[in-house]
């Protein structure tokens, strides 16, 4: 392994290595104090963004270089997790134009959040908790970013969402986080079967989901199929139309996991996945279309929407999600280099709005007070457009965030909830009757009845 090889392996390890050990000495019963977890992960991520500026160094002024035909740049060969006949699950880490940046947003934007979060979460009860999930949720990014095939890309893509619904989990306590948090992780599983079905498919065409020597040309319908089923996944984790239900739910976690999650790299994890396959999306029309098409009804939906939310965070939110709509576009319209730059400026803007929220308001009853009124709001000249009843319809159909959740509920989540009641119903049919025992009542003994 050269040198290269041993930094970018450095870099998605780290935190992966730190989170095993700090857990591992939670297990053991020592749990550190704040100001110890808080130098571990600025140290971590630290010595990350150092890393990376070292690779970016190494490869631009030695022979591995960016230039030329596009092949990756650093590939870091770790063997087989597993195989089975044909089937191998390759650990396989890559560095190249479109993976770095990526990494380097990661790691920068997590030491941000470390340091932010060691004071806004001083003495929270679940202070370590929450450093845990960041380290966590670092190198799933890290490892999603940097795998070398759609296997280990989905390793990675699952560490980072079991840890968002943790962090969404996160005040556990309290039944709405808990709730919004389980409702999020259905929206994810359900989802993730694109992603799962479209690595199987991969292996069963092509023999092979990795991408480090490029994708094979695969038939049309092959393509399409392929195509369909990871935008799927990518429309899931980027909360696209129709799944943007679950976007005002994960608010519920704390401010720091909201802006590194979904104002910076949870959210364009999606986005992502469909820059990684883009050579198979340029095979399909179709897919293309339909990618376009997702991002266009999504921005739409999250301007209307997010002029009718009630709250700081929802209203940032949705205001993500509107811009990760038009990266869907960009995606779908070939315009890589455009992407990419949209995902690192959006990113670095948002998280730092996510994170400014709590001060934003006071500024905002400030200027208020200054003024001696309401400011003035934007968009009102398009509105006036509009006749009143259509005003007034937008506004209901906004206020309960375009009926997603409603029609989620009753033509896919009660559906089979009723199908899941059959099953068990059948399942029981045949079986013995199950004998119950009573409890025993208890009968108060007189002798014992009284003051002692």
């Amino acid at each position: 392994m050269n040198l290269p090889q041993a930094i970018l392996a450095f870099v998605v390890l780290s935190p992966g290595v730190v989170f095993g050990v700090l857990a591992f000495l939670w297990l053991l019963g020592w749990t550190p104090g704040e100001r110890i977890v808080s130098r571990i992960t600025g140290a971590t991520f630290s010595a990350c963004v150092l890393a990376l500026a070292a690779l970016l160094w190494k490869l631009g002024s030695g022979a591995e270089s960016f230039a030329g035909s596009g092949s990756p740049a650093v590939v870091v060969t770790l063997g087989n997790w597993f195989a089975v006949h044909d089937y191998h699950f390759p650990l396989v880490l890559m560095a190249d134009r479109l993976s770095l940046p990526f990494l380097a947003m990661t790691v920068m934007l997590s030491g941000l959040i470390g340091q932010f979060s060691a004071t806004y979460l001083h003495r929270e009860r679940g202070f370590f908790r929450f450093f845990l999930l960041l380290h966590l949720f670092a190198f799933g990014s890290l490892l999603a970013f940097a795998a070398g095939s759609l296997d280990l890309l989905a390793a990675g893509w699952e560490i980072v969402g079991i840890t968002s619904v943790l962090l969404i989990a996160f005040f556990q306590l309290r039944s709405a986080p808990v709730e919004n948090g389980l409702r999020v992780f259905a929206v994810y599983r359900a989802c993730d079967i694109g992603l799962l079905v479209g690595i199987f498919a991969m292996h069963h065409w092509a023999g092979t989901a990795a991408f480090d020597n490029g994708f094979p040309t695969l038939t049309g319908a092959e393509a399409v199929t392929i195509c369909l089923l990871l935008l799927l996944a990518a429309s899931g984790k980027a909360a696209q139309v129709p799944f943007s239900g679950w976007l005002p739910r994960a608010m519920e976690g704390p401010t720091p996991s909201s802006a590194i999650f979904y104002g910076a790299i949870s959210i364009h994890a999606g986005a992502y996945l469909l820059l990684r396959v883009q050579p198979l999306l340029a095979q399909s029309k179709l897919a293309s279309t339909l990618v376009v098409l997702t991002g266009v009804m999504t921005a739409i939906h999250g301007t209307i929407v997010g002029r009718a939310s009630a709250d700081a965070k929802t209203s940032l939110a949705y205001a993500s999600l509107t811009q990760v709509g038009v990266v869907f576009v960009e995606i779908g319209m070939g315009w890589t280099s455009i992407a990419v730059a949209h995902i690192l400026g959006h990113a670095t803007v948002r998280t730092m709005q996510f994170l400014r929220a709590p001060s934003m308001l006071h500024d905002d009853h400030q200027m208020r007070s200054a003024i001696g009124g309401e400011m003035p709001h934007t968009g009102r000249h398009l509105e006036s457009m509009l006749p009143e009843g259509v005003q007034l319809w937008l506004y209901r159909w906004a206020f309960d965030r375009g009926h997603l959740d409603t029609i989620l509920d009753r033509w896919v989540i009660h559906p089979l909830l009723e199908v899941s009641r059959v099953f068990a119903k059948l399942d029981h049919i045949g079986s013995p009757p199950v004998r119950r025992e009573k409890a025993p009542i208890l009968v108060p003994d007189p002798a014992r009845q009284g003051g002692d």
